[in-house]
């Protein structure tokens, strides 16, 4: 009883481990150096350009890093999972394609 009543002044006592919080990048360079960049997916044209954008979108970022945390995936194919996730969602098939049966396409 009395544990739950001082928690207050025990719990920021309490060590975090690093891999419940990581702070997510927020320029080009910084997502560049936490491993968000690769040969398919290359930033670099974007830090020699000094591109001042803020980087990219954090929502997909701090996800792509749960997928590569979890799975154990590298950058590429966490994001490639992530993607079909995001259209899976949006009723868009693996191959890009509309899942929607009203979907007419002229090629």
């Amino acid at each position: 009883m009395s544990l739950y009543l001082l928690r207050a002044r025990w719990i920021p006592l309490l060590p975090v481990p690093d891999y419940i919080y990581s702070r997510v990048p927020t320029s080009f360079s910084g997502d560049a150096e936490a491993g968000l960049s690769s040969s398919a997916f290359d930033l670099s044209g974007n830090i020699e350009g000094g591109d001042s954008r803020a980087g990219l979108d954090d929502t997909a970022k701090n996800e792509i890093k749960k997928i590569m945390r979890k799975q154990k995936l590298k950058f590429d194919e966490a994001r490639r999972i992530y993607i079909e996730r995001r259209f899976s969602k949006n009723n868009i098939g693996p191959d890009g394609r509309p899942r929607d049966p009203k979907f007419v396409s002229f090629s």
